[in-house]
């Protein structure tokens, strides 16, 4: 040792000689985790009831992946998942107790939504609306007492529900354009008359919301429809390369009369951002994400070419794309559940967070097709056959792109808030 150095100097360099090798212990688990397909940081339950529900969940879905890529050829609707989601419970997840419901809140939801998705992405973003809608309107109590009473013992008898305000010349609802569809008052009724696109979960939806303009009013207003009025109808228009098991269709709506009681929001009263429910959205893609992410894990570990004496998980190269993807997978995760999180626990601090739910969806987004495209380049060729769910999971996750809100939005959000603060 020499002596005419300091004794703090030895000191703090076996501090950082310590730090470097807990790092590198850490980085070589990291890897050994994921290559036995097991990750690290991947239990993101709060509790020992969520846990249970989501293995009970599982085992419901377990036949939704059997029954995906059957769906996925003949361009079918998931029926039967959704009977099941039914059957299980899962519809009235975020629905009040007194109505029949688990009174589930944000996180819980999101975790089921992701669970759903490992086994079918069209399944879980369908029913996702349906149960973060419920949850919407749970916390915001914006309606009509009665109209909402009503709904929700609807719910409890397990009607289903959805929003439809997006039209082919208007594009995203989020984009501000004046829907087309057009609500005037005669006769002591509201009569709805328009088209509406990518209505989801259409082939077994029982109520929606529909957007209108109302020129009494000067804005949009939103109004509650039944299926079975007249004028109601549903043509069959979705023809996707991606989420084609949504049955997104289009809503005819042919001089509807509605009374006055179910004109549920009045132009300016409904709230375009600060939507924590529609973080259902990135918790759906991270879903078909970890769904691939396990393929490719487990054809890595089992895959042996005849050009080698052992599977492939042992190529540098197999382990630098699997590293990088597990470094996503957590990543988005992490972001994913800790702005949900933080969304529940704290109130006040939801306009703050607002700015961050754009920011989720779309860094999760990105990350789920990132880890996508690195799970097939670690199968190969294989993952382009039809047989193979990888080339369904990267039609399906690129959906995300296009469900809102948009990535220039959330950026220019993300932008302002610094730069006009």
């Amino acid at each position: 040792m020499n002596h005419s150095v300091p004794f703090s100097f030895y000191l703090n360099l076996g501090k950082q000689i310590y730090i470097k090798i807990r790092n590198f212990h850490i980085q070589l688990n990291l890897f050994k985790g994921c290559i036995k397909g097991k990750g690290v940081l991947m239990s993101f339950f709060q509790n020992e009831n969520q846990r249970e529900y989501i293995e009970k969940l599982a085992m419901v879905t377990e036949k939704f992946s059997e029954r995906a890529q059957m769906l996925d050829e003949t361009r079918g609707f998931p029926f039967q998942n959704i009977q099941d989601l039914k059957d299980f419970g899962y519809t009235k997840l975020t629905l009040p107790k007194e109505y029949g419901g688990l009174g589930g809140g944000l996180y819980e939801f999101l975790l089921c939504q992701e669970k759903i998705a490992e086994a079918d992405g069209s399944t879980a973003l369908s029913i996702g609306w349906h149960v973060g809608i419920t949850h919407q309107l749970k916390e915001k109590n914006s309606w009509n007492a009665d109209v909402l009473q009503e709904v929700f013992s609807e719910i409890g008898q397990g009607a289903l529900l959805n929003s439809a305000a997006t039209e082919a010349k208007t594009g995203s609802p989020t984009r501000g354009g004046r829907p087309g569809t057009t609500a005037i008052f005669e006769n002591g009724k509201w009569i709805l008359n328009g088209r509406k696109t990518f209505t989801t979960l259409s082939p077994v939806l029982d109520l929606i919301q529909v957007s209108a303009w109302v020129e009494e009013d000067e804005g949009i207003g939103w109004f509650l429809v039944h299926r079975e009025q007249a004028g109601v109808s549903f043509e069959n228009t979705w023809d996707m390369i991606s989420m084609q098991g949504t049955g997104s269709h289009d809503l005819i709506l042919d001089r509807v009369e509605i009374d006055p009681n179910y004109y549920i929001e009045k132009p300016g009263r409904r709230k375009t951002q600060g939507e924590g429910w529609l973080l259902h959205i990135p918790a759906c893609y991270i879903g078909i994400a970890g769904a691939a992410r396990r393929y490719a894990i487990q054809f890595a570990k089992t895959y042996t070419p005849n050009s080698l004496n052992s599977p492939i998980k042992d190529l540098p190269n197999i382990q630098r794309q699997i590293g990088e993807m597990e470094l996503q997978y957590i990543q988005a995760r992490r972001f994913l559940y800790s702005v949900a999180e933080k969304w529940e626990e704290d109130r006040d601090k939801r306009p703050e967070l607002s700015r961050e739910l754009g920011a989720v969806k779309t860094a999760v987004t990105n990350a789920s097709i990132s880890i996508v495209d690195k799970a097939m380049r670690v199968v190969g060729a294989k993952s382009l056959e039809r047989s193979n769910p990888l080339q369904r999971y990267y039609r399906d996750v690129r959906a995300g792109l296009h469900n809102p809100p948009m990535e220039d939005a959330a950026i220019s959000v993300l932008a302002k808030s610094v730069l006009e603060d």
